[in-house]
């Protein structure tokens, strides 16, 4: 009996593949190879009418994430900061877009931030290729208030594309004259179950002289009642957003949710990838290894999400959590064991 169980074992439970030979794989694979697997894998997806869009754009989600940081190790993709104890720290940044959309948002593809820039650079260098690559795949740019530079805006304009920016940086001109404007100005009042929105909208503003072109800027002053788990009691939350965005015959009320789904690539795109599918891990510390293995993660993700959403029957799909399938998928891999 101890031998069946230990033969089981040894089949059925040993590792696909040990942590050092996943990292001398991922970095000998060509990321280009991987990009184009995600090309074909949108293509799919269009043709079959599966990305199916937000009301009335085809958005796109930029943010920033650092994936890994360390003292001790260093590679030439690092980047390196010196803290407040004076100790100095490496570590790796990517930007990542996706694609938001009603079933399912589709990780589209990441720049890893180089040395000596920034995260607006980046994100610029990632653009490049995107319009090259995906040229109708999005009209409108989602970004928190760290793109709201003027190079930034001004490359999307030229290729035809909106953007809707956090402005909250209190030294801008824009942000000033904005509200002076909204003092005076009664807003638009939008009540949906406990949340209370009051909306301020101010177009063709020309406090941005860097940019040369006229903006509008959007607020929201949004009111909550919660109730508190500790005591039971109710309690009323305010928070305030301020968009800058190029749209012009947008509703201030779409304006307001499409900034607010911005928030969906940490929830469904950086939460998920790292708490679940161990984005952050690194195999080997090398530049390639390291955007290899988030292509490839990404690449996975985008693959199981289909499948899930396309491929299941609504009343199997709604019956079980996706840990589950993701577990059970896990399993029939080692069940059948590593390939001979």
């Amino acid at each position: 009996m101890e031998q069946e169980r230990a033969s089981w074992a040894r089949r059925y439970l040993q590792p696909l593949a040990s942590a050092d030979t996943i990292g001398r794989v991922f970095s000998l694979i060509r990321t280009e190879d991987l990009r184009a697997f995600g090309l074909v894998l949108y293509s799919r997806l269009k043709r079959n009418k599966a990305l199916a869009r937000l009301p009335g754009q085809r958005v796109l989600i930029l943010d920033g994430h650092e994936s890994s940081s360390s003292f001790r190790r260093r590679c030439p993709g690092c980047l390196e900061r010196r803290l407040s104890d004076g100790r100095i720290q490496y570590y790796h940044r990517l930007v990542l877009a996706i694609l938001p959309g009603k079933l399912f948002p589709l990780l589209l593809d990441l720049e890893p931030q180089r040395p000596g820039e920034d995260e607006v650079g980046c994100a610029m260098r990632l653009l490049q290729r995107l319009l090259k690559l995906y040229p109708r795949a999005f009209d409108l740019v989602l970004g928190d208030g760290l793109y709201l530079q003027a190079p930034f805006v001004s490359f999307l304009r030229e290729h035809h594309k909106d953007v809707i920016l956090v402005l909250k940086d209190e030294r801008r001109d824009l942000l000033q004259d904005a509200l002076g404007i909204f003092s005076g100005e009664e807003p638009e009042v939008r009540t949906e179950g406990p949340l209370k929105r009051r909306i301020w909208d101010v177009d063709d503003l020309t406090s941005w002289p860097a940019l040369g072109l006229p903006v509008r800027v959007v607020r929201s002053l949004e009111t909550r009642t919660v109730r508190r788990q500790l005591d039971g009691r109710l309690e009323l939350k305010e928070a305030e957003w301020i968009w800058m965005t190029t749209l012009s015959r947008m509703p201030a009320i779409e304006v307001v949710r499409l900034g607010h789904g911005r928030w969906e690539i940490e929830n469904r795109a950086f939460l998920e990838l790292v708490e679940y599918w161990k984005a952050d891990h690194v195999y080997r510390h090398h530049p390639r290894a390291i955007e290899a293995f988030w292509l490839m993660v990404m690449l996975t993700l985008n693959l199981f999400r289909a499948f899930i959403n396309l491929n299941l029957k609504p009343v199997l799909r709604t019956r079980h959590t996706q840990l589950f399938f993701a577990s059970k998928i896990a399993a029939q891999f080692h069940l059948d064991g590593p390939p001979p």
